[in-house]
This record gives structure tokens, C-alpha cells and sequence, in this order.
């Protein structure tokens, strides 16, 4: 009996010694990947990738310094496949929550991705997939999330604004085609090459071009040409840019919404400590507090 209570005494402390370890694993990485110098590590990393792959282009120095590039690559490979995997310990038991994030979700394909060998049919495919390390700038950078998660945000305003300018490109196509194909079929012979010319017109590339050749025949033309710049141009365009930049202060003020729901890895012991005896001054407070109410409710 005394061997086996021994036994169960020993296996107990060993399981809580190895709970304990893990606790003190999950906690140092939560730190690490936690940390303002971890993060300005990552993005380093990235960058320094990014020139990397651009180096690769020039045939002079991927021969001179090829089998340094590609450490550089492996390099770099093997920091990400740390990072994940920090990032995972650090939600330990429920690693899981690491693909609950959308941008954890485009790292873990990036690293897949690269795994790829770059040999025989997959070469393409694994050069291409390389570059997606540079994309990964964006995930690791907290305001271009920002600026991205705006983006998306704005696709179906965007997509209003779009129908709005289909329907103005459309009306002005058809009246370019009625006004000017007989003087300018190379610009207005069809509605299609109205509808490239007018979109041609937009980017205010040479518009003026195309306006003093319908002004030679018609010198009331400029009238067409600068109410559809007006319109076309300077009004839908600064639709578009109202709607991202809204988009982009809806995302700002979800961000700081959810900023103080946000956990940042588990609590430390010393954290835990200083809360429970908080915790415990207040009750004896409270509790010093109601005795001397009570003393003071029999005295009188």
C-alpha cells in the first residue's frame, strides 16, 4: 500500500510538473509572439525576403550568389514555420482559435504553399507562390490589415458607384456614337470604341486630344466633352474615395471597440497573484465596513 500510494504521489507531481512546464511554455511564447520587437522581427524577415526575390531576377547575381539567395529563402521559411507554430502554442490547449483568424489562415497557406518543391512540373507554381512571402508584409503590418479589411468593406458601395458609372459611360457612348462617327470613326464609329474612348477620357489621358478634334467641326463640342470630365471624372472618383475612406473609419472604430475585448495570451502567475490579494483587500474592506454598519445600527 505504501509502494503504491508512493507511486500515485510520484506520477501526480510528475503530471503537475509537466502542467506546470507547459504553462510556462505557453506563456513565454505568448510573450514572444506578443512583443513589439518579435513583430518588427517578422516584418524585417519579410522584407529582407522581398529583396531576396528580386535578386533572383538578375541572371549576373543569382550566378554569383545563387546558393546564398536560396539559404536566404530557407531562411526565411524556417522563421515563418517558427512563427506559426508559436503562434499556436501560445493558444494552448486550443490551438484551433490560430485558424480563426483570416490572416493566420493566408500565413499557414503561404508556408504551405512554399513547401512546394520547386522542381519538374511544380517549378512555376513554387516560384510564383514565393512571392506571396512579400503579400505576407500586409498581414504582418496591423493598419495595412486595416486599410485591407476597409477595402473589403467598401466592395458593395463600390459596386453602386460602378452601376452609377456604367450607366453615365453608357449614355454619353451613345451620344458620342450620334454626334461625332461621321468626323471620327477612329474614336466613335462603334458604341465600343465610343465606350474605350470615353473610359480613355476618364484617366484625363490626352482627353483634350480627343475634344479639339470634335471642336474643328463642332465648337459647341467642348460642352459634351467637359460635362462628361466633370461628371465622369471628378464626381464618381471622389465617390469612390468618400466610400473608402468611411469604410476605413467604420474599420477604425470596430478596431478600437474590440481592442478591449481582445485577449493577448493567457494571464501570467504573478498577474494572477496580485489580482487574487486585490480581490481579497476589497471583500475585507467591504466586510469591515458592514461591521461597523452593524455596530453602528445596535448603538443607536
Amino acid at each position: 500500500m505504501a509502494v503504491a500510494g508512493f507511486l500515485g504521489y510520484n506520477s501526480r507531481s510528475l503530471i503537475f510538473s509537466a502542467r506546470f512546464a507547459m504553462y510556462r511554455l505557453v506563456e513565454l511564447a505568448s510573450r514572444l509572439v506578443n512583443a513589439t520587437w518579435f513583430e518588427y522581427f517578422i516584418i524585417a524577415v519579410i522584407i529582407v525576403n522581398g529583396v531576396i526575390l528580386g535578386l533572383e531576377t538578375s541572371d549576373t547575381i543569382d550566378g554569383r550568389y545563387g546558393h546564398w539567395l536560396r539559404m536566404g529563402n530557407e531562411a526565411a521559411l524556417g522563421v515563418f514555420i517558427v512563427e506559426a507554430a508559436l503562434k499556436m502554442l501560445a493558444l494552448w490547449p486550443r490551438s484551433w482559435r490560430y485558424f480563426r483568424d483570416g490572416w493566420n489562415i493566408f500565413d499557414f497557406a503561404v508556408i504551405v504553399f512554399a513547401l512546394v518543391p520547386a522542381t519538374g512540373q511544380f517549378a512555376m507554381i513554387a516560384r510564383l507562390a514565393r512571392l506571396l512571402r512579400v503579400v505576407r508584409l500586409i498581414s504582418a503590418i496591423r493598419d495595412l490589415r486595416l486599410i485591407v479589411a476597409a477595402l473589403v468593406r467598401a466592395i458593395p458601395s463600390v459596386g453602386h458607384v460602378i452601376m452609377l458609372m456604367s450607366i453615365v459611360v453608357y449614355i454619353y457612348a451613345i451620344m458620342g456614337f450620334h454626334l461625332f462617327h461621321e468626323i471620327d470613326p477612329a474614336r466613335w464609329g462603334n458604341l465600343g470604341l465610343s465606350v474605350l474612348t470615353l473610359f480613355n477620357i476618364i484617366t484625363l489621358d490626352g482627353w483634350t486630344e480627343v475634344m479639339n478634334a470634335a471642336m474643328r467641326h463642332y465648337p459647341w463640342a467642348w460642352l459634351y466633352f467637359v460635362s462628361f470630365v466633370v461628371v465622369g471624372t471628378f464626381v464618381v472618383i471622389n465617390m469612390f474615395i468618400a466610400i473608402i475612406i468611411n469604410s476605413l473609419d467604420d474599420a477604425k472604430r470596430e478596431r478600437d471597440r474590440d481592442r478591449p475585448a481582445e485577449i493577448e495570451g493567457p494571464v501570467s502567475r504573478e498577474q494572477m497573484v496580485r489580482e487574487i490579494r486585490a480581490a481579497r483587500d476589497t471583500l475585507e474592506r467591504l466586510e469591515r465596513r458592514l461591521e461597523a454598519e452593524e455596530n453602528d445600527g445596535r448603538g443607536k
